[in-house]
């Protein structure tokens, strides 16, 4: 065999090489923060940046911005269907809802890429009914600070990043929602 034409066959592998390295390596990252701390709470952001702003559409359609919620403390989750972790921690994200939503927290669970019809299967398969956004070319998680699937952000009434998680959670643990209301109390605000 020549040079010639076994360069010719491996060619158009390298593309599917690469996305698999690409889906690998996330898998991995993730796989490495959950075991790191598979429920250590959440990591102050010490310096607050402002959050990055977005508006992206919900699953009926319409627009949401980050924006839309300031003054509120909002939780912000970057999630994917095909993410082990992600699937672990929703179902405790959405008992966590059920104690947020009435405390004037808002959570948006923002999914990265990937096929709506998935997403739909998915939501109705956890019963989910807290807001979940599409995100279908990543342009928002690439703006925030993440380091792999899933990463969850808590924004301060003023919009800044007060809080993050990388790697799954158990989201009603009273240790990891004690910091979140206690943002919404303006005597804990630096």
């Amino acid at each position: 065999m020549n040079r010639l034409s076994f360069t010719s066959r491996l060619t158009p592998k390298w593309p599917v090489l690469r996305a698999f390295a690409v889906m690998l390596w996330v898998m991995m990252a993730s796989a490495t923060a959950l075991a790191q701390s598979p429920n250590s709470g959440l990591s102050p952001v010490m310096e607050r940046p402002p959050a990055p702003d977005f508006q992206l559409t919900n699953l009926d359609g319409e627009l949401v911005s980050l924006s839309d919620f300031k003054g509120k403390v909002v939780v912000v989750n970057f999630w994917a269907t095909w993410c082990p972790p992600c699937r672990a921690e929703m179902p405790s994200m959405q008992r966590a809802w059920q104690a947020l939503q009435d405390q004037d927290v808002m959570m948006l669970a923002i999914h990265v890429g990937g096929n709506e019809d998935k997403i739909w299967s998915f939501v109705g398969d956890y019963e989910l009914d807290f807001p979940i956004l599409i995100d279908p070319d990543s342009a928002v998680a690439d703006a925030w600070p993440m380091k792999g699937l899933p990463s969850t952000f808590v924004v301060d009434p003023q919009g800044r990043i007060a809080y993050r998680a990388i790697g799954g959670r158990e989201w009603d643990d009273a240790d990891i929602l004690a910091p979140i209301f206690a943002l919404r109390d303006p005597i804990t605000e630096p």
